[in-house]
This record gives C-alpha cells, structure tokens and sequence, in this order.
C-alpha cells in the first residue's frame, strides 16, 4: 500500500458510541475529500447503560462547538458533581468520590498529606469538607467552576447526567449537518483483502459499503474487531463478577441532586441518576450469587419515585479485547471492551479512544508502529479504570453476603496491591502516564472505602504544625460558606 490518505471512514453501529465517532470524525476529518458512513439499523438495539459521565465530556463537547446550555436542554441534561456511595464499606456507611481537589497543596506537598497529619486536630474535620464538590453536593447546590485561584470554586469540577439515547440523536444531527452520511441497513457479511484488511461490509438488499478506516461501533458482538479480525476477549470477571444489569425508569424526584448514587447490595449495586424529566435507575449485579428474580425485587423496593417502564435486563462480561485496532479495524466502546458503570467512565472510554486515533491517524499503510501505540495507550487506560472500580470492591469491611465475602478476599491485580500498599504505608499515590483519575479520586476512594494510611509523608514534619493547621480551618470555613452562597442543583 502507498501511504496516500484515508478517503473513507465507515463507522458500523450506531448509539452513542457510533455518533460520537460520526460527530468527532466530521468535525475534524473531513478535509473535503474525506467521506464520514455510519452504518445502523433500526432494528437493532442499543444498550445505553451510561447515563452519567465524568468532566472530561465537558471538553469533547466543548471542541466540537456545542453550546452547553443547547445540550442539557436537548439531553434532559443535570449537572454532577460526583459519585455518593451508599454501604460499600460496612453496610452503613457513605462517602462522596468528588470530582475536583482537595483543599489546596502547601509548599508542594499534597494536601491530603497535611491532612492525614492533622485529622485527629480540633476543627480539621472530614476529607470531604475539603472539596468544593463534595460540599456542594452535600447541600444539593450547584455552581459553576471559578477561574480565580483564590476561589473555593476553583477547585470544583464538574460532569453531566443524561438521557444517552437523546444524547445519541443530539450527535446525530449535528453529525449530519456537517455531512457524515447514515446507511439504514443490517449488515450480513464483510469482506477482506488478502492482507486481512476490511474492504466493505454488505448490508440486505444486495448492497455494500465500501470503506478504507472501519471503526467497529457494533456493540457487544464486536462484529468487525471481535468476529471478522479474531482479536480475543480477555476476560476480567474474576475480578468483576457482577454480570448482568436491570435497569429501570422512575418519575422525576425531588430535590435534583447533582450527583449520581450507588447504593450497595448483597450481590451487587444500585444506581441512581437523575435527570431532567427522569431518574434513572438499575441493579448491577452477580448471577453466580442471586437470581434475575431476586434482583429484580431488591431493585423495586429501593426506588424512590414510581416506575415508568418495565425493567430490562443487560447481560455483559467484564473485560476488553486484546487488541482494539487490529489492521484497520478500530473498536469503540462495547466493541473492545466493557468495564461496568460503577465509576461512569464508558463514554469516557469511547472518547479518549477518539482523542488517540485522531492522534494517530494512519493512511493507507496502516503502520504497525502507530497501531502498536494506539493499543498501547488503550490498554494502558483500561487497566488502570479496571483497577479503580476493583478498589471499591476489594476494600471493603463486609462479610454479610457470599458475593462480599468472594470481593473480599479475592486475589487483586499486581498493579492495585501495589497502589494500595504505598497508600496504607503514607498514604502515597502516584498517577501513571495519561492514567485517568487523579490523586484526589484515588485519595477519596481509598479513605472512603476505610484504607487509612498508617503514618503520612515525614516531609510534612517540615512544615509548622500550628500554621498550617490554622489555615486548614480557614480554608474549612471557606468551603462551607461557599456552599450555602451557590444556587440550588434544581
């Protein structure tokens, strides 16, 4: 092959992982020459698990020029602030993963560090008291971020809850105003090279699309990477058993809390995600240790608002492909790989997966070089997400259950016990690379789900006790005085 350009970009499957591809290749592929396909039928479904995200989508949203007051009232959209977590720890407990910081660093340290040292002082207070988004979502009140360092607000951060089949259908037209072009069809057989490479996919009625860069948006089935490439599935149950999902609609309840809920079970967890015109609901969970019926009862009985719809039900397996491009073949989203929602981060993955073909755009000699990369990166990000959702399973003080107990004492990954070890020692964390969730997550994780370090950096030891001490109080107050300033979430 010559190294000539791409010319066709042929997207199979739609859903928010195909139009996001469609959106984000229209905007910045299409050089006039290049052509944007995204083959789907009508007549298959799409999973649309997530309905919660991670601030990250602000910016994917916000380089393809979408206003964001256009998109919440297109999407049903609610901001958020975080992740509460109802009874991961002992069964009573609960905590805030905000997104955003804690507190701010002192002489470069980290501010969990100084904290850490002075816990046990009168008037330090929780963790939590020093993120602006935790103290917000306390008080159910919502503001934007500040640019002024001096603010509170300037560490606060925030995502978006919404209707992802909306969300879908947003892309969409955006998509196709900019001129990628949707192919209604089933698809019923590929085509390839001698070299292995896609050349076209055939759709009922004697059609066919031909195409140079295929990016595989077809789901679970994974029709290109997974059965056409061979690319292998590696599976992560034994560390996620949870398998199987029921989610379902409830009427709009009040107040509009600007977070999401998970609420943990006996074999499994809950979430809760409210939205404009309705809260969101679903039972994730283990089939080793419960059945469809009981799940569906514990779901039931812990809405808070009356059902609209009856339950569905989503099976999965924890776990990517090997490989998510192969030749030129690139999977997106549930094509190379699920990790289940307990941390938001499935449209974050079909984004960043985005962000690095883009970075790697390939032409027609499809590099190996560039592949390997890509792949590198991918696996690199999947892993560690992996690990952060393991986290919130294994460090956990339950035993009321089988599925708890199995969490438990389960062998972890080397990369988390390490993780874990540094921060029960003194409370180290380290981010790796372009690793997604920063010191603070990590940092609320850990003390949220009971890790609590054994000592703290003896660097903190330099610094005076009664100063630093002082201005965390100050910078307490602070934080609680903002809060009750800001508007109401809704």
């Amino acid at each position: 092959m010559s190294g000539e350009p791409i010319g066709r970009v042929v997207i199979v499957g739609g859903g928010t992982a195909g139009w996001m591809a469609a959106a984000a290749a229209a905007r910045f592929l299409d050089d006039g020459r290049r052509t944007i396909t995204l083959i789907e039928s009508d007549a298959i479904g799409t999973v649309g698990v997530g309905e919660a995200t991670i601030p990250p989508i602000r910016g994917f949203n916000a380089r393809l020029g979408i206003d964001e007051a256009e998109f919440l009232r297109a999407t049903g959209g609610t901001p958020k602030l975080g992740i509460e977590f109802v009874g991961w720890t002992d069964g009573r407990d609960r905590y805030i993963h905000p997104f955003g910081t804690h507190g701010r660093d002192i002489e470069g340290l980290n501010f969990h560090q100084l904290w850490l040292k002075l816990r046990h002082e009168a008037g330090i207070g929780s963790i939590e008291d020093y993120a602006m988004s935790a103290v917000a979502a306390r008080a159910h009140r919502f503001a934007p971020p500040s640019p002024d360092p001096r603010s509170p607000l300037s560490g606060l951060e925030y995502a978006y809850h919404f209707d992802a089949g909306l969300y879908a259908g947003f892309l969409r037209s955006r998509a196709e105003a900019q001129g990628a072009v949707r192919v209604e069809g089933r698809i019923v057989g590929v085509e390839q090279d001698e070299h292995g490479h896609v050349t076209a996919v055939r759709l009922e009625g004697d059609r066919r699309v031909e195409g140079d860069l295929f990016i595989d948006c077809s789901g679970f089935r994974s029709m290109l990477l997974g059965e056409t490439m061979g690319v292998s599935f590696e599976d992560w149950s034994h560390w996620l058993p949870c398998d199987r999902a029921l989610a379902v609609p409830t009427e709009r309840s009040a107040p509009l809390l600007p977070y999401t809920r998970a609420t943990a079970h006996g074999a499994g967890w809950q979430w809760r995600i409210p939205l404009q015109h309705r809260t969101g609901n679903g039972h994730v969970y283990a089939s080793a240790f419960t059945d469809d019926a009981e799940a569906e009862r514990v779901l039931m009985a812990h809405l808070d608002s009356q059902p609209t719809a009856p339950a569905r039900q989503l099976r999965f397996k924890a776990g990517r492909r090997a490989q998510m491009w192969k030749g030129n073949v690139v999977a997106l989203g549930l094509a190379g790989g699920f990790l289940e929602p307990l941390e938001s981060t499935s449209i974050h993955l079909i984004q960043t997966g985005l962000s690095k073909l883009f970075g790697l755009f390939p032409d027609m000699r499809f590099t190996d070089i560039e592949r390997d990369e890509y792949n590198r990166l991918m696996s690199d990000q999947y892993v560690a997400i992996r690990d952060f959702i393991i986290l919130h399973y294994a460090a956990t003080m339950r035993d009321d259950t089988p599925f708890w107990r199995y969490v438990r004492t389960m062998p972890l990954p080397d990369t988390l016990t390490r993780k874990i070890a540094l921060f029960r020692e003194k409370g180290r964390i380290f981010r790796y690379d372009d690793e997604l969730f920063a010191i603070p997550s990590w940092v609320a994780v850990m003390l949220g789900q009971g890790i609590i370090p054994d000592g703290y950096d003896p660097v903190v030891d330099a610094l005076d006790t009664e100063r630093v001490a002082g201005a965390l109080r100050r910078m307490r107050g602070d934080y609680a005085a903002m809060a009750q300033q800001m508007p109401m979430a809704g």
